[in-house]
């Protein structure tokens, strides 16, 4: 087995489904455990990276805490169920890696501009170092151009979760932001990294 590959993934969106909060009118993150679920299909996908010799390593913006909106300990518990889902479907997480911070953070001890947060790279760098990873032979994988940048910052090969749109792609062109590949969730996701060479799962010319 090759230990220097691994997929990165955000969390919310991509792996965990967010939630439509009715007070706010806004689709956010899970706070409590009893929300967190994984997506559709997520588990089987990771299942088949794995036995493929990559390791999974969740990279996540975790704002919930600074912003007052969770607990530390809430926070944790929605971790460990996150976990406990996936390992009844024989997925095993290989890191975590957590930015609680925000710079407009209600909380003082989280309020602060850090290297951790995406778009920064700093979560990703941790995880190479301490899982002896090369970083041109993973992906990070993420709904957010966020993810993206923190990505290709970091040296790793590149996938959005999204449908392609003009709209989107003219987004993409004004940020100078290319993903190396698009895919609608992580079954397709785990057939663009385990094809050879590595393809695009949906080519630019297909927008809607």
């Amino acid at each position: 087995m090759n230990d220097s590959k691994a997929v990165f993934l955000d969390r919310d969106g991509t792996v965990v489904e967010l939630l439509y909060d009715e007070e706010s009118g806004y689709i956010d993150s899970a706070v409590r455990a009893e929300q967190i679920r994984l997506i559709p299909g997520a588990a089987e996908a990771l299942r088949r990276l794995k036995s493929a010799g990559y390791k999974l390593i969740i990279v996540s913006n975790q704002p919930g805490v600074a912003k007052g909106r969770m607990s530390i300990e809430e926070f944790e518990e929605t971790r460990r169920k996150m976990k406990n889902l996936l390992a009844a479907k024989g997925v095993t997480i290989d890191g975590e890696y957590y930015c609680l911070h925000h710079p407009n953070a209600l909380i003082a001890e989280y309020r602060k501009v850090c290297d951790c947060r995406k778009p920064r790279s700093g979560l990703i760098l941790k995880a190479v170092h301490e899982h002896g990873l090369k970083p041109e032979e993973c992906y990070m994988v993420g709904d957010d151009l966020l993810d993206i940048k923190a990505g290709k910052a970091a040296g790793c090969k590149t996938i959005l979760l999204s449908h392609i749109t003009g709209m989107l792609m003219d987004i993409l062109d004004k940020e100078g932001l290319h993903p190396d590949s698009f895919a609608r969730n992580l079954d397709q996701v785990s057939n663009v990294i385990l094809q050879a060479p590595f393809m695009h799962s949906e080519k630019r010319q297909d927008r809607d």
